[in-house]
């Protein structure tokens, strides 16, 4: 073996001693911290009862002066402490509460103490563990665990249950009461999702970026057409406009459609989920038959031209007559409405997003990973509170739509459409 060769071996074996002693000394590390990871977190949940205990003290000495300090004169007094409880870490802990009185007789609140006993963090926790998947049950178990000499409660399953009934109770009064005036709103998907005897309408709006809104629900038993009308008019009452065109993207089931026309009139553009029609249509065919009619209304759908899309869809239809006349009626029912967005002049990605529901379903895919757990729907209520915990769970991975950048194209589309109404109106007034 060369000297040079010689050097590299002493070189590599030096280098795997130290890669061995790093590698030991990380795992004592990590053994140590384990092992203190309790003791860690004991200390730090009494520091943070001792700063809480030391603020609650320095509020009375606010009020009250320094203890055993003389006050002419004086308002408020101490009082000694009594027995109190703050929240901390997803639970209700005891502590001794500092009181001050005022001499004319009545008690004092202390602002850190109304503060640090706020139900608010309990309801925002109790909803989060449960979106996640915790179990009422469980609760307790997922939470840090706290030192021994600290009395806790506000855990137990009941105590959890009206925590999330009440928060996500007043998150949705709150959210079916939000303005949309200020949304410049130019598309609006409606589906619905089911929950056992009961389905759930939802609209969400497509603003002028992109940004994807979800805007309100409405439970009933089917997406019929009272239930979507009140659902729209609701929007339109919080400032959806209503004069002028909007794209709204439907499943394609008639209580939606009926109620669309109901609402808003004219003013909306009707775009029919292109892949509900094709499953529709595919459903009614023998699998053999199934490749070559989806890639015969692809290719329709891709098509730039509407007039062109349409006539190649009719004659796919025609062919169908004969031998699957199921399939052909479902093919031709509603079939110019899903070639609206086709003459609004849009770039490829957008017409894509915009031709389906599919916006909508990506959110209903996490709404029911949230609501999985549930075993048994008690009411609507119940459905609309976990299905707004699911959406806003889903509003957390929410992107722009894809084909953002040709929005201003489907902008300027719409608002020529409203000028030319405009324009139409005066003729025929004039």
């Amino acid at each position: 073996m060369g000297r040079d060769a010689r050097i590299k071996s002493l070189r590599r074996q030096a280098r795997q001693q130290q890669d061995h002693v790093e590698e030991q000394l990380g795992l004592a590390l990590s053994d140590a911290l384990l092992e203190l990871r309790e003791e860690v977190h004991e200390f730090v949940v009494a520091s943070g009862l001792k700063v809480v205990q030391a603020m609650l003290e320095r509020d009375r000495v606010r009020l009250c002066g320094p203890k055993h300090a003389r006050q002419p004169g004086r308002e408020v007094m101490r009082a000694g402490t009594v027995p109190g409880e703050v929240v901390l870490g997803g639970r209700r802990v005891a502590v001794q509460r500092p009181r001050v009185r005022r001499v004319a007789g009545g008690e004092v609140r202390l602002p850190t103490y109304e503060w640090a006993r706020r139900e608010d963090p309990l309801g925002k926790r109790a909803v989060e563990q449960m979106v996640v998947g915790v179990a009422t049950r469980k609760y307790a178990r997922s939470l840090e665990p706290l030192p021994e000499e600290f009395e806790a409660r506000g855990t137990s399953r009941s105590a959890v249950s009206r925590r999330f009934v009440a928060r996500t109770q007043a998150e949705l009064d709150a959210w079916l009461e939000q303005p949309l005036g200020e949304v410049d709103l130019v598309a609006l998907l409606l589906d619905g999702i089911e929950f056992g005897e009961h389905t759930l309408v939802v609209a969400m709006g497509i603003d002028s970026t992109g940004q994807k809104h979800p805007l309100a629900i409405r439970e009933g038993s089917t997406e019929n057409a009272t239930l979507c009308r009140e659902l729209l008019r609701s929007l339109v009452g919080r400032g959806l406009a209503a004069d002028r065109s909007l794209l709204v993207v439907i499943d394609g089931g008639k209580g939606l459609h009926s109620a669309v026309r109901q609402v808003f009139g004219e003013w909306a553009l009707i775009q029919r989920c292109q892949v509900h029609k094709m499953r529709n249509v595919l459903d009614q065919l023998p699998e053999s038959r199934r490749p070559f009619v989806r890639a015969a209304i692809r290719r329709a759908y891709a098509m730039d031209d509407a007039d062109k899309a349409e006539k190649t869809l009719q004659r796919l239809a025609t062919s169908l007559d004969e031998a699957y006349p199921s399939a052909a009626a479902s093919l031709r029912e509603g079939l110019k409405e899903t070639l609206t967005i086709v003459d609004l002049g849009l770039g490829p990605t957008l017409r894509r997003s915009l031709s389906t529901t599919n916006a909508i379903e990506s959110m209903f895919a996490t709404v029911r990973i949230v609501t999985g757990r549930v075993t048994r729907w008690r009411g609507g209520r119940m459905v609309q509170r976990w299905g707004l915990a699911g959406i806003r769970e889903a509003e957390k991975k929410f992107r722009r739509l894809m084909g953002k950048a040709d929005m201003p194209r489907l902008v300027t589309a719409l608002r020529e459409r409203d000028r030319e109404r405009a324009g139409k109106r005066a003729a025929a007034a004039a």
